[in-house]
C-alpha cells in the first residue's frame, strides 16, 4: 500500500503574507479535497471487500465514506462563513 500522508498546514504556515483567515480558507479547501480522495478510496476498498464476501466490512467502509463526505459538508459551510 503506497499512501503518503502529508499535511498542508505546514505549507500554509510558511506563507507569512497570508492572514490567519486566508490560511484557514486554504486549509479547509485542502482538507475537503483530501477527504474526497479518502472517501473514494474507502469505496474502492468496499468493492474489493465485496468481492471477498466481506459484507460487514463493505457496510463499514461505505459508512466511513459517507461520514467523510458529511465532514466535508461542515468544512464547506465553514468556507462560506469565512
Amino acid at each position: 500500500m503506497n499512501h503518503h500522508h502529508h499535511h498542508e498546514d505546514k505549507h500554509v504556515e510558511g506563507r507569512s503574507k497570508l492572514s490567519e483567515k486566508e490560511k484557514l480558507g486554504k486549509l479547509l479547501e485542502y482538507w475537503i479535497k483530501h477527504n474526497e480522495e479518502h472517501a473514494k478510496t474507502y469505496l474502492e476498498w468496499s468493492k474489493k471487500a465485496d468481492g471477498e464476501g466481506l459484507k460487514d466490512v463493505v457496510s463499514l467502509l461505505e459508512e466511513a465514506s459517507e461520514l467523510t463526505i458529511s465532514i466535508n459538508q461542515l468544512f464547506k459551510k465553514a468556507v462560506k462563513r469565512l
